[in-house]
């Protein structure tokens, strides 16, 4: 089992920035690994934020936060970040790191954004944006 460990989740004002990062430990092989970010709000379901795959870097995201975040890896690290920018009261939430250790590739584009694609999840970290 991998573990992952998220941080730089935290307070922020509207409009403002936060990058987020995920680190995976243990016995892994991080670069052929998809790797995705969750979000979850009070009270509702954990929603998909964005993906990057390991077999070839490609990258997707959720339509709300397209245009103003970029998802990245760096495999020499174990890790992967979610840069966010412009921020909106609506992102606050816990988010969450989740892996793919099978690294699969799907002819159906929405099979990313499903929880139970996905073996490993972190502990999540919040993040709160003020208005």
């Amino acid at each position: 089992q991998v573990r992952l460990v998220e941080s730089g989740g935290g307070l922020v004002q509207a409009g403002g920035s936060l990058r987020l990062s995920c680190v995976a430990s243990g016995r892994t092989f991080f670069s052929s690994y998809n790797m995705a970010w969750f979000r979850q709000a009070p009270g509702k379901e954990r929603e998909f934020v964005a993906v990057i795959k390991g077999r070839d870097d490609i990258t997707y995201y959720v339509d709300s936060v397209k245009g103003r975040s970029t998802i990245s890896r760096d495999n020499a690290k174990n890790t992967v970040n979610l840069q966010m920018e412009s921020l909106k009261p609506e992102d606050t939430g816990v988010y969450y790191c989740a892996a793919d250790r099978l690294g699969r590739t799907f002819t159906d584009r929405d099979r990313y954004r499903n929880v139970n694609e996905y073996d490993s999840w972190g502990q999540g970290t919040q993040v709160t944006v003020s208005s």
